[in-house]
């Protein structure tokens, strides 16, 4: 359908729509209320009991911090309610918290019961019941919540002999800690709604971890063994109901010196991580990709960063295509309001651009397979916000862009069943006014 006619469409199709943007979203999805099915992917799309998903979602790391304190337990639901509102269906957050303030793994191996029974059992739950789905991230690159940094400190605290940060990647003790760690929460029994974790189709996806990098070793090797050592041994005995995904930013590395001309900067191939070449580690389900212009070009907001963050998607969703035949997400994407030049309506195009760029690669069947934005916040969290918080309340413009991308993602996931790739005449609310030979 080309870009007119399928905005004419939306457009209809939104005017139709009751005023409750989530209500018409659920309308769309055609979903009986008592089912929820688990997740899964065939080829470079996922699935939902044979009907096509496309991820439409965002970001909220710290809802296991928050749901631990009674005082602060009710901005989780805010978020999901807040979420749903828009029409929004996936949520990535944080599924560790590593020797910190109130830690989840307090040391290797030991767990808080009352955060894993006050906290993240209530954010599984809570997001079921705001039919939101969650992508789990199981540790960090980065210091915030402990990460590969605590393991290390665990580790010298037992004697170990450990130079940098990156001994996580390669020491075997820290590996069998954060091994532990994956089958740990993997295994874990929900005392909310006594679901395993690993069982439960509100769990979309694991994430092993949040950014990854190994700068120790450009070449990427330490990193890429360690994904495939990982993968083997805590996630593929349960692969064929699991979806799990590395957690990578999306640097081109060594492996594709011909791509490296679609990174934001030289630095990004030094940093030991291979987009495609850790992406075809056996066991990753779909390829992740994060898209920060604003940090990785130039702070100061410009037009070159639409142009850059269009190309980046491009690249990714035809390497998605072409070498790895799977999924691609881009898990994280966002611009600060603290950048120099900025305002409302540049971060609007940029939401746009990703959401077109995403359609584009959609009605073609393509790899595109969703998005996740950085990130929304409920009022009143401000102290929170890194300045790249969208508060739904505060910003209409985008609360509206990201309403009708939902719509339009919506008609995707229910117009037909994957069998018939689009083919088929499945009665809807939509049937008179759109039709599946368009597409």
């Amino acid at each position: 359908m080309d870009d007119g006619r399928w905005d004419t469409t939306v457009e209809e199709v939104d005017n139709h729509l009751p005023s409750s943007s989530s209500q018409g979203v659920y309308e769309l999805n055609d979903v009986e209320e008592d089912e929820w099915e688990m997740v899964t992917k065939k080829g470079n799309q996922f699935v939902i009991n044979g009907q096509p998903f496309y991820v439409n979602g965002f970001n909220t790391y710290w809802l296991m911090v928050f749901a631990a304190d009674q005082s602060t337990r009710g901005k989780v639901t805010e978020v999901f309610q807040q979420a749903s509102s828009v029409g929004l269906t996936v949520c990535r957050t944080w599924a560790f918290n590593d020797g910190q303030w109130r830690a989840l793994q307090k040391s290797p191996g030991v767990y808080d019961e009352d955060v894993f029974k006050l906290a993240l059992d209530f954010v599984v739950s809570e997001a079921k019941k705001y039919k939101i789905r969650l992508i789990l991230s199981l540790t960090n690159n980065w210091d915030a919540y402990g990460g590969k940094a605590q393991y290390v400190k665990w580790g010298k605290a037992t004697g170990l002999n450990l130079t940098s940060d990156d001994d996580f990647f390669s020491h075997p003790t820290l590996r069998s800690y954060y091994k532990a760690h994956v089958k740990a929460v993997l295994n874990r029994v929900n005392t909310l709604t006594n679901i395993t974790y690993k069982d439960d189709p509100t769990i979309f996806a694991w994430e092993l971890m949040n950014e990854p990098r190994c700068t120790s070793d450009p070449s990427g090797d330490k990193l890429q063994v360690c994904c495939s050592s990982t993968l083997g041994f805590c996630i593929n005995p349960i692969q064929d109901i699991l979806i799990a995904e590395i957690g990578l930013e999306g640097f081109y590395g060594p492996s594709a010196p011909d791509r490296a001309q679609f990174n934001p900067n030289s630095y990004a191939t030094q940093v030991g991580t291979d987009f495609i070449r850790n992406h075809q580690v056996l066991g990753v389900d779909f390829a992740s990709v994060h898209i920060y212009a604003d940090s990785w070009i130039s702070q100061t907001i410009s037009d070159s960063h639409i142009e850059f963050i269009k190309s980046w998607m491009e690249a990714h969703i035809e390497d998605a295509e072409r070498y790895l035949g799977m999924p691609v997400v881009f898990t994280e994407f966002g611009v600060s309001s603290k950048d120099p030049g900025y305002n409302s309506s540049f971060r609007d195009t940029m939401i746009n651009t990703v959401y077109k760029t995403l359609l584009n690669s959609t009605k073609r069947g393509g790899s595109g397979a969703g998005s996740l934005l950085w990130q929304l916040f409920p009022a009143g969290t401000d102290y929170m916000d890194d300045g790249y918080a969208i508060v739904l309340s505060n910003s209409p413009s985008t609360s509206n862009i990201i309403s009708l991308h939902s719509t339009r993602v919506a008609i995707y996931n229910s117009m037909c069943s994957w069998k018939c790739k689009w083919g088929c005449k499945k009665k809807n609310p939509l049937e008179a006014i759109f039709y599946h030979d368009d597409l």
